[in-house]
């Protein structure tokens, strides 16, 4: 790797001041950190030998952070049920029947459909996850790699603590420290309480987070109250699940005051995946009270077919609108929240805001452009008070991302995905989808849908 400056038209910093410069650049070090940031005038004329790609036509921007998601092979064939039935009847016998090399290849087009829609680092909780990690080291994405664990009797199925504390082992750390691996645990219902236990020591034996589901539907709640009398929230705490070093909880959706008090009190992060928990009917997450309470929130896209695409853009756009219906208020969650929930925001909720999320001198050089040659961007008016920011939230779209740059190397450009061949893996993927299809349905035929959550 090679020192590189890029030179942009717009450069939106995500900086504590949300500061915006124009005809900037950024100087990329050969270690693949930002080594500086300015105005081109100051910046060419410092570094005269430098390599300039010039951006034309185009905004700098942080590379967006998924903070929920998970791989999958079933876009488009898991539709119109509510969360638990939707588990039960789609998901779970896809889980009991997958193979790894099936789970390989999803993750495989998930980081590459990632990467085009300018997402840099994903949260993935997935199955059969050494396939996932080799996926995120070859097409170079960053990835906080979550097995979907499940230590129960009656969801025997899913991934192990073993071979979650086998992954920590060979994959934490590694691709030079682009792959991170947690402690995931599906949900606390698929798991024991023994389990709970050791999953905790497990992450603070290797000083790694913890990803678990929590107050997605009502029906979590609801459950959760009649098996431990307690909210979710409080259960987790309860039994120690929140004692990890770093814990980060996809969706709260359903969270009471009380909640919200004890994530804010221990730094837990939440994942906000607007466009999943409207898909699943699930709810309207609190985000502008997770916000003020000091609660670190960043935005996901939950699954392919929870979501059906992975652009973080409208995942963005969905969010601000959501917040604005659900409380009735079109002034809620206003565009530079929301471009901060994608960005150092969704660094936080990692805590790894020290490492990306914004583009400083000293972090890692995780940097998009985006077109702003488009009907979508235009008018343009650059400045604190123009509309740039309002334009990336409400108007811009994944395939607007030209440049997509991880640790310093470019690994999508002009549109183009660099470190994979996109149409043969989209050829393999639909030959091998029939066949996961096919034993999916004889097991439903067998066994019929699984109720065990109800029983």
């Amino acid at each position: 790797m090679h020192a590189l400056i890029l030179h942009a038209d717009h450069l939106l910093t995500m900086d504590a001041d949300n500061t915006i410069v124009s005809d900037a650049t950024v100087l990329i070090g050969d270690d693949g950190s930002i080594s500086a940031v300015g105005k081109a005038a100051d910046l060419l004329v410092q570094h005269p030998t430098i390599p300039v790609k010039r951006l034309k036509d185009r905004l700098l921007m942080p590379g967006l952070i998924n903070t929920h998601a998970h791989s999958g092979l079933l876009r488009g064939t898991a539709e119109g049920l509510p969360v638990w039935d939707w588990l039960q009847q789609y998901i779970d016998p896809m889980h009991r029947v997958v193979n790894a090399h099936e789970a390989r290849i999803a993750s495989q087009l998930c980081y590459a459909e990632a990467l085009l829609s300018g997402t840099t680092t994903i949260v993935d909780m997935w199955r059969f996850m050494h396939g996932s990690a080799q996926a995120a080291s070859d097409l170079g994405i960053r990835a906080v790699l979550v097995p979907y664990v499940a230590e129960h009797p009656e969801h025997n199925y899913f991934e192990t603590l073993d071979a979650n504390e086998a992954l920590i082992q060979e994959w934490h750390g590694g691709a030079n420290g682009r792959i991170n691996v947690w402690v995931g645990l599906e949900h606390m219902f698929y798991a024991t309480p023994s389990a709970w236990t050791r999953a905790i020591d497990i992450s603070q034996r290797y000083r790694v987070g913890f990803h678990t589901h929590s107050n997605e539907s009502r029906f979590d709640v609801e459950e959760t109250q009649r098996r431990y009398g307690v909210r979710p929230i409080q259960a987790l705490e309860r039994f120690g699940l929140l004692d990890a070093p770093h814990v980060l909880l996809a969706h709260g959706v359903w969270l009471s005051d009380e909640e919200i008090d004890i994530l804010a009190r221990r730094g837990i992060g939440v994942a906000h995946n607007p466009v999943s928990n409207m898909k699943l009917a699930s709810g309207a997450a609190p985000v502008e009270a997770l916000l003020a309470a000091g609660v670190p929130v960043g935005l996901g896209t939950d699954g392919e077919k929870e979501n059906n695409n992975l652009d973080m853009f409208e995942e963005m756009k969905t969010a601000s609108l959501l917040a604005k219906l659900s409380m009735l208020d079109a002034s809620a969650l206003g565009a530079w929240p929301v471009c901060r929930m994608a960005t150092i925001g969704g660094a936080r909720a990692l805590g790894l805001d020290a490492q990306i999320g914004s583009i400083e001198a000293g972090k890692q050089a995780d940097l998009i452009a985006v077109r702003t040659d488009t009907p979508r961007m235009t008018p343009l008016l650059g400045g604190a008070d123009g509309n740039l920011h309002h334009n990336l939230v409400h108007a811009v779209q994944g395939g607007d991302v030209t440049m997509t740059m991880v640790a310093g190397r470019i690994v999508v450009d002009d549109g183009r995905l660099c470190t994979g061949d996109l149409p043969s893996l989209i050829d393999e993927v639909n030959r091998a989808v029939p066949d996961l299809f096919r034993r999916r349905a004889q097991w439903l035929r067998e066994h019929g849908t699984v109720d065990a959550l109800r029983a």
